[in-house]
């Protein structure tokens, strides 16, 4: 979903996270909530040494992403494979934020 300055912000009851060139994209909350999954996706990728960019995010840059998922309380991490036309690899980053993110919130250590 675009906020109203035509800018990518979130999806429905979700935050939004694009990877690329080993770091993490997400929109700066500036007009949507601010969660506390997105929070604590953005603690998970720091403690893996990956590098978070909070910034405006043009819909034509989804093309540039490598990988995409989403936060939130109903959806916890959620890889995405495809926004539109834009087309994401369900890769590493993805799939170790879902299982640290599951560890954490099942009391494994992460």
């Amino acid at each position: 979903m675009l906020d109203y300055r035509g800018q990518v912000a979130e999806a429905t009851g979700a935050n939004i996270f694009f990877y690329k060139d080993g770091e993490l994209h997400t929109p700066t909350p500036d007009c949507f909530l601010d969660g506390i999954t997105r929070r604590t996706a953005i603690e998970l990728a720091k403690k893996r040494g990956i590098k978070i960019v909070e910034r405006v995010i043009m819909p034509e840059e989804m093309a540039d992403f490598d990988q995409a998922f989403l936060t939130g309380t109903a959806a916890e991490i959620t890889p995405l494979s495809q926004i539109g036309e834009y087309t994401f690899e369900v890769g590493d980053v993805c799939k170790n934020m879902m299982k640290d993110y599951d560890d954490l919130v099942n009391g494994r250590q992460v």
